[in-house]
């Protein structure tokens, strides 16, 4: 017990940040510098109390924020334990958006509130909507006719053509990507996509038993000769892909380099999973994977990257062929798509809210990326004027892994390069930053300035001392 301690290294030494936080902030940095490895046994709480000298009560408040923040997991009778690495751990860190000690960019959000403002509107209208009785119905597993109607507006808007009865629902798109791999892979099925790729693609596979295998990018994404070399393995059944402003690198895909990546898509016969939830962002939207290659193009897309993640209303739109065996995948796992959050979803579209919305955001991400712009100038990091995010490559002798803990423990949340990682390739270094996840254009400033400092301190990387 005394060993776990001493890897913890639990200093209470600053004044001006309260006792809890910084016993939550060691404990982050143990764990990410791999001081204190998954799996791991904190100690009892009346055990660490007595050990630093201070009250039980503030020691719990710790264990509860790291478990909220998904570091721990706690058990009657078994104890704290650090969680298990893999993408099925990946914590959610929204409660870390409600302390007010921490600037967190690390979420993929909505730039402006007007979701509140908005959703408030519309309640108080929904009663007087015809469609308002059925929302204590079953509807189908596909949505209502009203329901898929608003979804082809809303795909429409990327310029392809489609009508409802091509369109699904799902609670979200995270769930329309699930639905998408379960009709058409089984155990064992090779996916394909870029090297560094969202991470919750890396959830679903391990839940489903499906390899993901990394391929190699430059600045215009995916190389079209990388899939021709991976499809030798007849286990390759589906390419993933995020073209529009790809989660992390923000990267959007250009015509012809879509054009060479359906060629070597078809050659192989893959399906091909077109994840286009920031498309929505882009003024000008390139050709989708789904219009130069509609028969084995599942596209999917939804309204939490750019209305709100309160309001997980995915669409879809597989191959006429699988909408079947699609509809059956969401009749399995939710059965339906929340009608509320549904009419809500529909009603914005039909009346144009959801543009209004959409060109606040466009308008609020400029005006954070080119504070970014000018507070990061000469650092070397991708991005788009529309983007929630950025890609910031590490100079040396910066690792990914260090500078997020460093960044921790001045008070600021970033995302790794590790975290979206695929195979045994090598990593970049580089973290993910969300300019839409600051609460304020002034708390983004003041994170990014801690970011600068951080990059430009002359101390060594916090787990130089810890070698792999």
């Amino acid at each position: 017990m005394e060993d776990i301690i001493a890897d913890l290294d639990i200093h209470i030494d600053d004044v001006d940040v309260p006792i809890y936080r910084q016993i939550v902030m060691a404990v982050e940095e143990a764990v990410a510098t791999k001081r204190v490895v998954p799996g791991a046994k904190l100690p009892p709480q009346r055990h660490l109390a007595q050990a630093l000298g201070i009250n039980l009560t503030t020691i719990s408040r710790a264990y509860t924020e790291l478990q909220k923040r998904g570091i721990v997991v706690s058990g009657v009778g078994r104890g704290t334990f650090v969680r298990g690495a893999g993408p099925e751990f990946e914590p959610v860190q929204a409660q870390s958006r409600y302390d007010p000690l921490l600037i967190d960019l690390s979420i993929n959000r909505p730039a402006t509130n007007l979701y509140g403002e908005k959703l408030a509107e519309t309640l108080a209208r929904l009663p007087s909507d015809p469609r308002f009785s059925e929302l204590q119905e079953y509807h189908p597993a596909e949505g209502a006719l009203w329901a898929r109607e608003a979804g082809a507006a809303w795909i429409n808007g990327s310029g392809l053509k489609t009508s409802a009865e091509q369109v699904l629902l799902s609670s979200g798109a995270q769930e329309g990507i699930f639905a998408a791999l379960s009709a058409v892979t089984r155990p064992g099925d090779v996916v394909i996509t870029n090297q560094i790729t969202y991470y919750g693609l890396k959830a679903l596979a391990n839940l489903l038993h499906l390899e993901i295998r990394g391929l190699p990018t430059d600045r215009d994404g995916l190389l079209p000769e990388s899939i021709n070399e991976a499809c030798s393995d007849e286990r390759a059944r589906v390419l993933f892909t995020v073209p529009s402003l790809h989660n992390p690198t923000t990267t959007t895909v250009p015509l012809e380099r879509r054009e060479a990546i359906v060629a070597a898509a078809r050659r192989a016969q893959l399906f091909i999973i077109e994840d286009d939830v920031y498309g929505p962002l882009l003024e000008e939207r390139p050709t989708s994977f789904a219009a130069l290659y509609p028969e084995h193009t599942f596209y999917v897309t939804g309204t939490s990257k750019t209305l709100a993640p309160g309001l997980r209303v995915g669409f879809m739109m597989p191959p006429r062929q699988m909408i079947a065996a699609v509809a059956n995948a969401v009749r399995a796992t939710c059965w339906m798509t929340p009608p509320l959050s549904t009419l809500i979803a529909a009603r914005w579209i039909e009346d144009g809210t959801a543009d209004v919305m959409i060109d606040a955001q466009r308008r609020e991400l400029k005006a954070r990326q080119t504070l970014a712009a000018d507070i990061l100038d000469g650092l070397d990091f991708d991005t788009d004027p529309v983007s929630t995010h950025l890609w910031l490559h590490l100079p040396p002798p910066w690792r990914a892994t260090d500078f997020a803990a460093q960044l921790l423990a001045h008070g600021v949340r970033v995302i790794e390069s590790e975290v979206f990682a695929v195979g045994r390739g090598e990593i970049p270094h580089a973290v993910r930053i969300n300019v839409s996840a600051a609460r304020s254009r002034e708390q983004l400033a003041a994170g990014l300035r801690i970011v600068v400092d951080t990059l430009h301190r002359q101390t060594r990387p916090m787990s130089a001392s810890f070698p792999a």
